[in-house]
């Protein structure tokens, strides 16, 4: 069965990029212990991938002619033009996530759906209560401000923490299920 999951990073007080979208501090810590081996575990079990057009915007400035993603299906929320890459399989979409939903789980083929990229994007997954895992590799540096791992509108039920591990370079990797009723708490 399919799972909606979130898998970033962020810095220790909750970012996962500066207000610019510089993910310098982020890219400082490339090819560290357990990273590439965490994502490639992590990667065997996407079958679909669903990103904001910023996060898509991003990728065509700073990976030009390289699309990341060549064999998996990808979905990109965005209210703007944009041309998919050559060896890429995008759809391009527009509305509330949860009229997709079906139709990433059918992408998947059995396997889960990445919510790449933007807090506000998987905020509104989790909003829906159709966030099941976030997974958050914590990055040891303190941003001060910049874009919100997860910006709800209010607390969430508790999580439940499933899984951590230490890896390289002092980052944390956190696995929590997320309530199936998810979304913020009525409080």
């Amino acid at each position: 069965m399919s799972r909606i999951q979130y898998f970033v990073a962020s810095s220790l007080d909750g970012f996962i990029a500066t207000p610019d979208d510089d993910l310098a501090w982020l890219l400082q810590f490339d090819g560290f212990e357990g990273g590439k081996e965490s994502y490639e575990s992590f990667m065997d079990g996407v079958g679909c991938i669903v990103m904001g057009g910023e996060t898509f915007a991003w990728l065509m400035k700073h990976e030009p002619g390289n699309w990341p993603y060549p064999s998996t299906r990808c979905y990109v929320f965005t209210r703007h033009e944009h041309a998919a890459p050559p060896g890429s399989d995008i759809t391009f979409v527009r509305g509330d996530v949860g009229e997709f939903v079906q139709d990433f789980k059918d992408a998947a083929a059995g396997r889960n759906v990445w919510v790449v990229g933007g807090g506000n994007l998987a905020a509104q997954f989790a909003d829906a209560g159709l966030l099941d895992e976030l997974i958050v590799s914590v990055i040891p540096v303190v941003l001060g401000n910049g874009k919100p791992l997860l910006p709800l509108e209010g607390p969430t039920p508790p999580l439940e923490l499933t899984a951590s591990r230490t890896l390289g370079r002092g980052i944390v990797e956190l696995r929590y299920a997320i309530s199936p009723t998810g979304g913020a708490a009525d409080a």
